[in-house]
């Protein structure tokens, strides 16, 4: 199942967490695509409430416009999640990692201007 899990960098692991070794290391990056792939479910459950039911007050087919856009609007949820994870995530990743064993000492650093 972790092959379905979107790839996370590694720097987005606290120092706490890679010093407790490999496993520990593993654990958390578990956690975080947890996250990441949680925040896009929900990004694309919000964008699909924004697309018109009846595809005919802009003059279009009916088909929900064109290729490109239809690309964008798929790729959309993606990208915000990947973003939100790289801008420091929710938070989701330390508690889920907690409750799974690892220590209490991986919370993230609050970012420098905070």
């Amino acid at each position: 199942m972790a092959d379905a899990l979107p790839s996370i960098d590694s720097a987005m692991i606290p120092a706490s967490v890679r010093a407790a070794g490999p496993d520990a290391q593993k654990l958390y990056t578990v956690a975080l695509s947890f996250e990441q792939l949680l925040t896009q479910k929900v990004a694309e459950a919000l964008s699909s409430t924004l697309k018109d039911p009846g595809g005919d007050d802009d003059g279009d087919d009916g088909s929900g416009g064109d290729a490109g856009t239809s690309m964008v609007e798929q790729m959309l949820p993606t990208a915000l999640a990947q973003g939100m994870t790289q801008a420091g995530g929710l938070g989701l990743a330390g508690q889920l990692y907690e409750s799974l064993g690892g220590t209490a000492a991986a919370k993230r650093p609050a970012k420098a201007g905070t």
